[in-house]
């Protein structure tokens, strides 16, 4: 719910009104890099999000957001109110003057109309907070320029507050995306192609005429990159075969091979077919167990999702030609016993511990199911068994969301529990 509380978070002055400079404050009223923009794009995120601390960071920064349009937007509408009354100053910007009434609206300091194209939204939480790191960057420059620019003692004041909180937002984004503990380069679910990423294609090459030359520097050389020379002049084929020497080439090249790699993909979903049906005998028990709501209801939601994923593992193996029957799984019975003791051990003990307990154990089967997912997947992807490969890809997300949100709940129980602070 938002509430307008009728009194600025900064006062604002403006002794000595500009319009010229008025226009230019617009750009952080509803260009691109401001607030309005700034606003929506983390509330909008907020919106989308299911971690809920990093939901209520989004939201409360989303807000905060607001509060400094209607300081720039206070801070510009001073600075042009002379348009209203000064013909010479009107001229300055007739828009703004005459279809404005000396007022501010949503457009940019060229007279732009805000547009929602400006936000950058794509539900990975991981990828949003990068984009909202770059955000607040790119905010904290357009107001360094327009400091830069002001000739008004008051209005300098205003707009380094605002800078500097560009800066605190940068901060908070940046130490809850390391919170998440996903290193940089890992972006969505799907790995890269191995060698191929670690290549660097050197498609600028020999001595320029003002003196450039190839440059070498730790975005292409050390650690586990590859220069591959001039590749426009090695006689590239056009028909997507992989370089020459490459290691990336297809094992189906070879039928046996091929042969043996499928038959190693159906044991492995056989496999996974058995762990999956344990888990679905397994989760009623733990749902029963759980003592807070929420993780009761992330047990029954995931065992939705469960059911779901035996149905997939079904359809991948019939399209396999193999087996459809399962094949016991003795590493996921292990974990489903040990899930029973502690079910049976959660009577005796506090709520939190008890609870605590059962998501130990369930993001245990997680990580199995993560791995053998990712391995599954991986071999269908080299038979180019595509269909199957995003049937896998699917239950890998899914596997991979619920052992966050386990991770999630645990956090308040661990306070609950009453753990001793860390030592200093």
């Amino acid at each position: 719910m938002y509430h307008h509380v009728k009194k600025l978070m900064y006062t604002v002055r403006v002794d000595e009104p500009d319009p010229r400079f008025g226009n230019m404050l617009l750009e952080q009223f509803g260009g691109a890099n401001g607030e309005l923009a700034a606003a929506m794009q983390y509330s909008i995120q907020g919106l989308n999000c299911e971690d809920a601390a990093r939901k209520d960071l989004l939201m409360d920064i989303g807000t905060e957001e607001l509060s400094h349009l209607e300081i720039v937007g206070t801070l510009a509408r001073m600075h042009l109110k002379p348009m209203k009354s000064v013909r010479e100053d009107a001229e300055a910007d007739p828009l703004i003057a005459i279809a404005g009434g000396g007022g501010v609206n949503l457009f940019n300091s060229m007279g732009n109309p805000w547009t929602a194209d400006y936000l950058k939204i794509t539900g990975e939480l991981d990828v949003d907070l990068r984009s909202n790191i770059a955000a607040e960057a790119r905010a904290k420059i357009v107001y360094e320029r327009l400091i830069d620019f002001c000739r008004d003692p008051g209005t300098k004041d205003a707009l380094q507050f605002l800078m500097t909180r560009e800066i605190t937002h940068m901060k908070a984004f940046a130490l809850a995306l390391e919170s998440m503990g996903k290193p940089p380069l890992m972006v969505g679910r799907i790995a890269p192609t191995p060698r191929l990423v670690n290549q660097y294609f050197n498609e600028s090459t020999g001595e320029g005429q003002l003196g450039e030359v190839d440059a070498r520097g730790p975005w292409n050389e050390g650690d586990n990159w590859e220069m591959v020379e001039a590749r426009a002049f090695m006689g590239l084929e056009g028909d997507g075969a992989a370089p020459e020497g490459s290691d990336v080439a297809a094992v189906t090249s070879d039928t046996k091979d091929a042969d043996a790699l499928r038959q190693m993909l159906i044991e492995d979903l056989r496999y996974l077919l058995s762990a999956e049906q344990q888990l679905v005998k397994a989760l009623p028990k733990m749902a029963k167990a759980a003592n807070t709501q929420q993780l009761k209801d992330l047990f029954e939601f995931h065992l939705r999702e469960t059911n779901t994923q035996v149905d997939r593992l079904t359809e991948a193996l019939k399209a396999l030609g193999g087996s459809s029957s399962a094949k016991v799984s003795k590493g996921m019975r292990g974990l489903v016993e040990e899930s029973e003791e502690i079910v049976k051990k959660g009577e005796q003990n506090p709520d939190a511990f008890a609870d605590l307990a059962l998501i130990g154990v369930a993001q245990r089967v997680e990580h199995y199911e993560i791995a053998a997912y990712t391995a599954a997947r991986n071999m269908a992807i080299q038979l180019h068994e595509h269909e199957i490969a995003q049937l896998l890809t699917l239950s890998l997300g899914e596997e991979m969301k619920s052992d966050y949100l386990l991770n999630q709940v645990s956090q308040p129980l661990t306070s609950l529990a009453g753990m001793p602070p860390a030592v200093r």
